[in-house]
């Protein structure tokens, strides 16, 4: 895996080696911050907001950095494993996730402007939605709140997620099926849940 991302990046030295190397040559690691930051701040911001994105973020990169000696290849990637800090980091602040959720939930939405009917239809029943989906996330256990976000805002397969949440990969398909059945039921709360065609 790090091979096919050492190739789209155009780099010819995988993360693996480049861990391996930071072990005597620290400045090593600076090409993997260079590889992995931006992503671990997009992840973590969608998650906390972006003042706890930028934190996660740099005290991911600041935790695989004193911790690199202990990186295991045979657990997955060094993506998955950065992946799996930012995780862990992230639920030291759920309590604020959490919290930011149900703000958003409880926003009120936009004012419609005169003669804009449609458009403020259509903005009111996307606030309605967004606020459905945010309260569910709220109500999520945090096993299927973080597989679930893994794979749709860390972009992870399943395989990645699983390596790092540290569950074996039904466990993360189990999570996400779930997950998804509790926010397809906030989004649509008339629907019978055993409709058959």
């Amino acid at each position: 895996m790090d091979a096919a991302i050492d190739e789209l990046s155009g780099s010819s030295t995988s993360d693996g080696d480049l861990l391996r190397r930071s072990r005597t040559e620290p400045e090593c690691f600076a090409e993997l911050f260079d590889r992995y930051f931006a992503q671990l701040h997009r992840y973590a911001a969608r998650r906390l907001g972006r003042a706890g994105g930028d934190d996660v973020a740099a005290e991911t990169m600041l935790v695989a950095f004193t911790r690199r000696a202990s990186f295991d290849p045979d657990k997955g990637t060094v993506r998955a494993w950065l992946f799996g800090i930012a995780t862990n980091l992230i639920r030291g602040q759920q309590r604020d996730e959490i919290r930011g959720y149900r703000a958003y939930a409880r926003a009120a939405t936009d004012p419609a402007e005169p003669g804009h009917e449609d458009s403020a239809t259509a903005r009111a029943a996307a606030d309605v939605a967004r606020n459905r989906i945010l309260a569910a996330l709220a109500g999520l256990s945090t096993g299927d709140r973080d597989a679930l976000l893994l794979v749709v805002w860390g972009e992870m397969s399943h395989e990645e997620a699983a390596a790092a949440l540290q569950v074996p990969v039904g466990t993360i398909g189990s999570r996400i099926h779930r997950a998804r059945r509790r926010l397809r039921d906030a989004l649509n709360p008339y629907q019978e849940t055993d409709e058959r065609p």
